[in-house]
């Protein structure tokens, strides 16, 4: 069970094991956005596993849905691809059709491969090596030009501001104008379906096609150009996606799958592994000790922050998960922030352990055709921020209380006050 030592978040979490355990099994209702921006989810997902890994949910503010829980059923789930589809959305919410755009994670096959498969070399081994030197540099220019001693938004100053210029470098983009990236990647995600409703459904609109006009004229110019190793010349000079940019949807789709994903799982872990060691702070003494602790430290960060709570699929046939009969077109939602919390599979998994034995068997990345192709990206950026944020501090010490995303996608931060210490 979810512990805590501070009396208010106590209180909190008290009051939401209440609600959790006392509703009725038949209107418990996981998705709603504000538990997850209070980060009091948890005791919701508690009950789905222990008396529903496999949940029907008749009524919420996105419909009907099912709810898979435990990590069994969501990699039974997440590797089925015969049985479930991702060609109605990953989002818990249904489409907007007068504004319906299309990637390879929202296709099946063979679109799927189509799509994905030009792309891949921009993120793939010998990609991996070129950008190593590259991201350290990156690394040690925005640590070394942070204050000391002083209160700071390590949200803004360092998640931010890493993973914009490392999105940067993988499109080519130019360097100046990086900030649009991680504006436009918000853009996508503040969106009614996720339960955030921030945003005007027009301006929104309005914002994502001058995305889109922005990266057609890139498009076009590298098409001109010898192929190179970014996303866009990848996609531009490939067979299979050359034409993509006559269709604006389809590349706005592709171009922001790729932009979202290069975004939140990096930045909100960079985020939640500075929220974790300080709220586990005897594994901060612990990483101080060793260091080379590192790699398997990444893993437990990413399984602890779980930086996308879920991905949705659509039943294609009538089918049986832990039990229960699945409607053909029920709506299905594969929660991985709670399989990362499942006692079933980890050890104390409510403790945060940098030295946990089974860390690189998170969800975070999910499973099947649809993992996550940029994984290694992440985890080298996360590896070398945290080798040279060792170099440098002591501490890295929360000093003010964070701000998390609105959100029951992206699990993450909008704001962490920290104060460096060394």
């Amino acid at each position: 069970m979810l512990k805590s030592t501070d009396s208010a978040i106590g209180a909190a979490l008290a009051q939401a094991r209440e609600e959790a355990w006392s509703t009725p099994l038949a209107r418990l209702d996981v998705s709603k956005a504000d538990r997850f921006a209070r980060n009091l989810h948890w005791p919701f997902f508690d009950r789905l596993r222990a008396e529903a890994p496999v949940h029907y949910c008749a009524e919420s503010e996105f419909g009907a849905y099912w709810s898979v829980s435990s990590y069994e059923t969501i990699v039974a789930v997440d590797t089925n691809h015969r049985q479930f589809s991702s060609a109605e959305g990953i989002f818990i919410g249904d489409r907007d059709e007068s504004f319906r755009s299309e990637s390879f994670i929202s296709s099946d096959a063979p679109i799927h491969a189509k799509w994905r498969k030009p792309v891949m070399p921009g993120v793939g081994p010998k990609r991996l090596q070129d950008l190593e030197a590259v991201i350290r540099g990156r690394v040690c220019d925005i640590l070394d030009g942070l204050p000391v001693g002083e209160e700071f938004d390590w949200v803004e100053h360092v998640s931010i501001e890493l993973t914009t210029q490392m999105l940067a470098t993988l499109f080519d983009f130019p360097f100046e104008d990086r900030r649009k990236l991680t504006f436009w990647s918000d853009v996508v995600t503040s969106t009614p379906q996720v339960g955030n409703n921030s945003l005007d459904p027009e301006e929104r609109k309005k914002i994502l096609m001058e995305c889109v006009g922005c990266f057609t004229g890139l498009w076009r110019d590298r098409q001109a150009r010898e192929p190179g190793f970014d996303f866009i010349s990848l996609m531009a000079h490939d067979p299979a996606t050359a034409d993509m940019a006559e269709n604006p949807m389809t590349l706005l789709g592709n171009l922001m799958l790729l932009i979202v994903g290069g975004n939140d799982t990096t930045r909100n872990s960079i985020s939640g592994g500075v929220m974790a060691l300080n709220d586990f702070p005897e594994q901060y003494d612990r990483l101080s000790a060793d260091p080379a602790v590192i790699p398997n430290m990444v893993s437990e960060i990413i399984r602890w922050q779980t930086p996308l709570a879920y991905m949705r699929r659509t039943a294609l046939e009538d089918v049986e998960v832990g039990g229960r009969t699945i409607r053909q077109g029920d709506k299905v939602v594969m929660w991985y922030v709670s399989g990362n919390r499942d006692d079933a599979f980890f050890d104390d998994p409510y403790e945060f352990d940098i030295a946990r034995a089974k860390a690189r068997s998170h969800l975070s990345f999910g499973f099947g055709v649809h993992r996550c192709m940029g994984n290694r990206v992440a985890e080298m950026q996360l590896r070398i921020l945290w080798e040279e944020i060792q170099k440098r501090f002591k501490r890295v010490e929360v000093t003010g209380e964070a701000e998390r995303v609105m959100s029951n996608f992206v699990l993450g931060f909008s704001k962490l006050p920290v104060t460096l210490r060394v």
